[in-house]
């Protein structure tokens, strides 16, 4: 009768001892995440005792602005296996990349193999702005390529939050879902709260992600939860046992 009264768990109670993190930005000094390998040694450190079983990391790739490739990816993940070796063991390193939709990445996966989190499925994002113009095609091509696409931290982009018929549109296309786990906390605002909780109650979460870039996301892992339907968001966190 009193369960209102009952406090939320904090995000990291919440977080499994077999967690498989699908999107992270730990590898140092090749995008916005880690600068250095001080700051990957730390991060690194935060998740496994948050309990993260394994870090599928995955740099962004971004023409103009973070210029990745597989070769620039693995270099870096090489180095914090030989600089920190067991960090890396214990927390089982792999790396893939996160996309960002544009025409230049339509370019790039017809020339060029991508980094996946498993098998074909590869992380992608699009701008906070706008959506591209071509993004249904885009994905269908994708996809004719023999990708599955995930889409990371669909509840962040805003121009979504008043039309919950195109996330609709997006999961009839066959698109997966990545939600960020600091949404569940409100990092990122009450909006995207708001969307992660339609997003998880219509059961259009496939995955999540930490999406860990920094000191201020690993201390966010203290905030209490701030969702509604934390069952929802509890299955999407063990779904990401596929990925082990």
């Amino acid at each position: 009768m009193f369960s209102f009264l009952k406090s939320k768990p904090t995000l990291s109670a919440l977080i499994p001892n077999n967690y498989v993190d699908i999107h992270s930005h730990v590898l140092p000094g090749i995008d916005d995440g880690a600068k250095n390998l001080k700051d990957s040694q730390f991060l690194m450190e935060s998740m496994i005792g948050f309990g993260f079983k394994k870090c599928i990391t995955s740099p962004h790739t971004m023409a103009n602005v973070y210029n990745n490739t597989i070769e620039t990816i693995n270099s870096a993940k090489e180095r914090v296996e030989n600089e920190l070796p067991e960090l890396a063991k214990k927390l089982d390193l792999r790396a893939a990349s996160e996309y960002f939709i544009d025409e230049n990445f339509i370019e790039n996966f017809k020339s060029n193999p991508l980094l996946t989190i498993k098998d074909n499925y590869v992380l992608v994002e699009m701008s906070f702005l706008n959506p591209p113009i071509q993004l249904h095609e885009y994905l269908f091509e994708l996809q004719l390529a023999g990708y599955q696409p995930v889409l990371a931290h669909p509840e962040r982009y805003s121009f979504y939050h008043n039309n919950f018929k195109d996330f609709e549109k997006l999961k009839k296309t066959g698109l997966k879902f990545q939600m960020n786990l600091l949404s569940s906390v409100g990092y990122y605002g009450p909006d995207a709260t708001k969307a992660s909780d339609n997003l998880l109650k219509a059961g259009f979460i496939d995955f999540v992600g930490s999406d860990i870039h920094h000191k201020q996301h690993i201390d966010s892992f203290a905030r209490k939860v701030a969702i509604k339907e934390t069952k929802a968001f509890e299955t999407a966190i063990e779904n990401n046992q596929f990925f082990l």
